[in-house]
Parts: C-alpha cells; sequence; structure tokens
C-alpha cells in the first residue's frame, strides 16, 4: 500500500514511511492512495476467530507488502493481550466494547499496534522519537504503550492542569523512555506545537521524529481491525442491514470505519454521534464546514470544534459525495438526552456506558427513528470509554453504584512533568534536547 498526501497526488511514500515521516511536506495528511478488497478473507472467518489471529490474517492484504505475515503476527503478539469484545443487546443493537486494554480506553488498540510496529521498523536503525499531544486519557495510554520500548522515546506535551495515572520510573530521568511536558496553553497549543516540532526538518532528522497522535496513518489505519472484527462476529447472527454508530470528536474512528468499508467490509451506514459541539453535522449533509465556538459539554472527549481529520474527510468526499452521504448519517446529542441515555441503557440492558458511549447510543435510536431503521437495521454502536473512568457521571445518571477496577483507580495518581514552558516551538525543542 501507498499513501498520498491530502493536497497533492504525488509523490507517493510507502507505509513504512509515512508511519516514520507522518507528515506531507505540503501540509496535508497521509491518505492510503489504493486499497485492497478484503472481503473474501472476512467471510473466510467466524465468530471463533481471535482478534489476533484477525490482524495476522488481513495486515498483510490491507498494507500490501508494509508488512509481511510472518511480522504481522509478531507485532499483534507485542501489541495485545487484550481484545475487543462484541456484547449482542437485542436485535437491533449491539456494543462494542473497546475498553478492554490496559487503560480503558479505544485509543489503546490503535496506539499499541504503532508502538508495537514502530519497535519493528527501528530494529537496528537510529533511535525514533515521538512527540505527541495528550491529554490525561490518551497521555497514560501512550505512555503505557511506548514504555520499554527498545529505540523509541516518547515526548507527551500536555496543557495546563495536572496529568494523571503515568509511572514516574518510566520517565527518561530515572532511566526510562517516556518524557512528559506541560504547556502553559491549551490542547490546540500542543497539537500546533507537535506539528511546528516535526516540520523543524533539521531538528526532526536529528531525533527521527513522528507522532502518535492520528496525524500518523500509523495509529489510525489499526482502529480498523476492530470493526472488521466486529463483523466477522456478527455476520452470521443477523440478516438485517448493518450499522455503526460512531462517536465522534476528532473523527479519527470515523474515518477508520470508512476505511474498513473501502477495503470490503458490508456495511449499510455509519452513525457520526457529535455532542452539542456537532463539528461536521452540516458538512457532512453537503454544506460549507465553518467552525463554531467550543461548548464544554459532559462528554468532554467530543469537545472539538475543529476535528483533527479534517482532511482526510474530505478526502473521502472529494472522491465520491453522493455515496458518502448516502452512508454517513451525523446526530447531534446534548447532555441531558446523554445522561438520561446512561439511565435507559442501564435499566433495560444492565450494562453500564460512559459519556461518549452515550452519545452513540441516543444517536443510534434517533438515527434508527428518523429513517425508520427500527427492525431492519442492526446497530453496532462503539463504547470507546470504560465507564469506571467517569464514575461519578455513571453512578448519577444510573442510580447504581459501579465498581471501579485497579487499572482504572492508578489512573487517577497525579504526576510531575519534566518540564513547565511556554507554547513555543524554542521551548519544547529546548526541554527535550535537555534530556539527552
Amino acid at each position: 500500500m501507498q499513501f498520498r498526501s491530502t493536497k497533492s497526488n504525488f509523490p507517493l511514500v510507502s507505509y513504512k514511511d509515512a508511519v516514520l515521516n507522518c507528515l506531507p511536506d505540503d501540509g496535508g495528511l497521509y491518505v492510503p492512495d489504493q486499497t485492497a478488497d478484503i472481503r473474501k478473507l472476512l467471510f473466510s472467518m467466524n465468530e471463533q476467530t481471535t482478534f489476533n489471529d484477525m490482524l495476522s490474517a488481513v495486515a498483510p492484504s490491507i498494507l500490501e507488502g508494509g508488512i509481511n505475515p510472518v511480522s504481522a503476527s509478531k507485532i499483534a503478539a507485542s501489541a495485545y493481550n487484550f481484545e475487543p469484545e462484541l456484547i449482542s443487546l437485542d436485535e437491533n443493537f449491539s456494543l462494542l466494547k473497546l475498553y478492554n486494554g490496559p487503560t480503558g480506553i479505544f485509543k489503546d488498540f490503535g496506539i499499541a499496534f504503532l508502538s508495537a510496529i514502530l519497535e519493528e521498523f527501528m530494529k537496528g536503525r537510529e533511535q525514533s522519537m515521538i512527540v505527541s499531544a495528550a491529554r490525561a486519557d490518551t497521555a497514560v495510554s501512550m505512555a503505557h504503550a511506548f514504555n520499554g520500548r527498545k529505540g523509541i522515546s516518547l515526548v507527551l506535551l500536555y496543557p495546563s492542569g495536572q496529568i494523571r495515572g503515568l509511572d514516574p520510573s518510566s520517565f527518561v530521568q530515572n532511566g526510562g523512555n517516556i518524557i512528559p511536558i506541560q504547556v502553559k496553553g491549551t490542547f490546540d497549543d500542543c497539537q500546533r506545537l507537535v506539528v511546528e516540532t516535526i516540520k523543524d526538518r533539521e531538528f526532526s532528522a536529528r531525533y527521527n521524529v513522528t507522532s502518535s497522535n492520528t496525524i500518523n496513518p500509523g495509529r489510525l489505519l489499526p482502529q480498523v481491525f476492530y470493526y472488521l472484527y466486529a463483523f466477522i462476529q456478527i455476520k452470521n447472527k443477523f440478516s438485517k442491514d448493518l450499522f455503526f454508530s460512531v462517536p465522534c470528536g476528532n473523527f479519527g474512528n470515523l474515518i477508520a470505519g470508512l476505511y474498513a468499508w473501502k477495503f470490503g467490509m458490508p456495511v449499510n451506514g455509519f452513525i457520526a454521534a457529535m455532542n452539542i459541539n456537532n463539528a461536521f453535522g452540516d458538512y457532512i449533509r453537503g454544506n460549507t464546514f465553518r467552525p463554531k465556538p467550543l461548548v464544554t459539554t459532559n462528554s468532554p472527549s467530543l469537545d472539538v470544534s475543529v476535528p483533527l481529520n479534517y482532511e482526510r474527510l474530505a478526502s473521502f468526499y472529494e472522491e465520491a459525495p453522493a455515496v458518502m452521504r448516502n452512508i454517513v448519517y451525523p446526530a447531534s446529542i446534548d447532555d441531558d438526552l446523554t445522561l438520561q441515555t446512561i439511565e435507559q441503557v442501564y435499566k433495560k440492558y444492565g450494562v453500564y456506558i460512559d459519556s461518549n458511549t452515550a452519545v452513540a447510543f441516543a444517536a443510534a435510536k434517533a438515527i434508527s427513528a428518523e429513517y425508520k431503521l427500527k427492525g431492519q437495521a442492526h446497530t453496532v454502536v462503539l463504547a470507546t470509554g470504560h465507564p469506571a473512568r467517569e464514575a461519578n457521571i455513571t453512578m448519577e445518571a444510573a442510580g447504581q453504584g459501579i465498581e471501579i477496577p485497579d487499572s482504572i483507580l492508578a489512573l487517577k495518581k497525579i504526576c510531575d512533568p519534566i518540564a513547565i514552558i511556554p507554547p513555543q516551538l524554542d521551548t519544547v525543542e529546548s526541554a527535550i534536547a535537555s534530556c539527552f
């Protein structure tokens, strides 16, 4: 598989080059230039197929020369000692649990694969450095995945405020490979600094800099695998039309679902579930994208006004606008309905869900009613976060206490950064250089 920029059809680069040098020089984002058809492969598997076995089979076909079957098996074993879990709730809805990883969020899947494949790519080479913007949930997921990976150091840029759940023994000053840096600014500042650091080609070349944010296709593409896994788990259970309802903030998860569709996964539609920020609702309906002021909600991971993956979504619409508007259904859910849905799902199914999953579940029900899908379709709702991560919200909405696993409790421990800096490129580079 080769990749091109969203801004230009040439030059084309290999999967390995797109991972190691994750931003094109023209300022775009890398997207696949061709797509493999893995439909026959998917229909050869069934609900007894494990996640790692499926990944080992489909990854070489999807990446077409990016990795071979032997490497795919090694990477799968190195990345995952956990897998998604599909729970059928009734004839109309299933829940795809994506929070079985070490830090209880769906991002564990993409980040774990990226860390494993980067370690494979860096064998026999110089050190590589990952520079990433991180909020509390992504920081601990990245740190866990990259901790101890040979030939790789991880720089976490996070905004003003506390960061929790990191293990100080993994920090570079204690002999580890993690470098947490607090930026006196916003998350947007951190994302900007990541891009600026990569685009400083002299600095980037000195440290072999790339990123583990979804600007890197090596982080985004592995999210395709859990859609494929859900399909092979469900394909023999229901004869209805298949939909996925996806919580959308930066829209990486939706893009991954659309890639799965392009790779041959039979699906009738995707529900783009947004909170009241509704970043892409008008755009998906065919209107011009206009960023709106950010609104703080009780589903904060979805509080995004300018999604990072705008250009990737736009590239889909440029290729086939009519098709895209017929398979992507936008829905916006407010705070009250989010809390009501947490309560309703618990009372009806005995299942706790977090706020992001509640947005997706409420959106699935809304689209089902609006387009009269009920009875004709089965919707898989992506459960992207462990409900115990939001124990207060979950307990208040469901009216019942929730057991908090030790792994989730460990994420609450406050950590100190190795540096606190203003949101400027030179201070970022100085802080990084001081660690070596």
